[in-house]
């Protein structure tokens, strides 16, 4: 009788003690392709070096326009790399912004940490400003952050003054919300999915009603630009319209036929992004 009782107690402890590492593994990025450098679209380029908060070198390609002017970074999201943002690099450059495209820890050429998350995407843009920051040719500073970079952008943006503009990219609401309407998590019981969010938020050391953008974007202070696709089903146009009602003074940019992560067909109207940009940074 006490190994009937004993056995299943003894495996109900193993599994939750197990969760984090299982967690780490399951959620670890996937490490995509990286087809372009800024050389191969005739821009010039800095390798950047910088170390995160645990130590992780972070890799990053600074584009430099000459003389004293703002600078974008520019954030991918999860899975993603610098070298997939960099259809945006030469439309930076010709509005003469500096430009820095930025690896997160885990992802691109940026070395590997225990686990990643949105806050450490932000923690990772907060080192790159703090390296900017100390740039005698950079006079203001502005992100654009797409998807898990957008939220991290936001984040970022709300507990500092040293971001002068905020672009974000398919922005979820709330990070929560948001992976339990997609796959894996769509197909577990809500018991099931809210165990393991509660074991998320234990390993990355946030709750995520304290991190979600629709919690953070009414305290940056900074101008924001919401920009959301229209047939984006990752993460779906309820969360834009979530983020632009906590948020009602930013601008915003919606296309409708924009899925997740397709940057060409945000590009015909990325002259309203500079725009937005060139009116806040200048």
């Amino acid at each position: 009788m006490l190994k009937r009782v004993l056995l299943p107690a003894l495996l109900v402890m193993g599994a939750v003690r197990l969760m984090p590492e299982v967690l780490k593994r399951t959620l670890a990025p996937p490490q995509r392709e990286q087809p372009h450098t800024p050389a191969d679209l005739g821009l010039p380029e800095e390798e950047v070096e910088l170390v995160s908060t645990t130590g992780t070198r972070l890799k990053g390609w600074f584009l430099p326009v000459g003389g004293r002017s703002p600078v974008v970074i520019v954030l991918h999201g999860w899975g993603a790399n610098a070298s997939l943002m960099l259809p945006l690099a030469p439309h930076l450059h010709r509005a003469g912004f500096h430009a820095l495209f930025l690896d997160a820890r885990n992802h691109g050429r940026s070395e590997h940490d225990d686990f990643v998350s949105m806050p450490r995407f932000a923690e990772d843009l907060d080192v790159a400003i703090e390296w900017l920051r100390g740039r005698k040719d950079v006079s203001s500073i502005g992100v654009i952050g797409h998807s898990v970079g957008a939220g991290a952008a936001i984040l970022a943006a709300s507990r500092t003054d040293q971001i002068n503009a905020v672009v974000s990219v398919s922005a979820f609401a709330h990070p929560g919300e948001a992976m339990a309407e997609g796959p894996p998590f769509s197909f577990l019981p809500g018991p099931m999915q809210r165990s393991l969010f509660r074991t998320m938020e234990r390993t990355i050391g946030f709750r995520f009603d304290d991190i979600a953008p629709r919690e953070r974007v009414a305290l940056v202070e900074a101008p924001v630009m919401l920009v959301h696709g229209g047939a984006d089903t990752t993460v779906t146009p309820r969360h834009f319209e979530e983020l632009v009602r906590r948020a009602p003074d930013a601008e915003t940019l919606f296309v409708e036929d924009a899925t997740h992560a397709s940057l060409d067909a945000f590009e015909p109207h990325i002259h309203r992004i500079l725009g937005f940009l060139a009116e806040h940074l200048r």
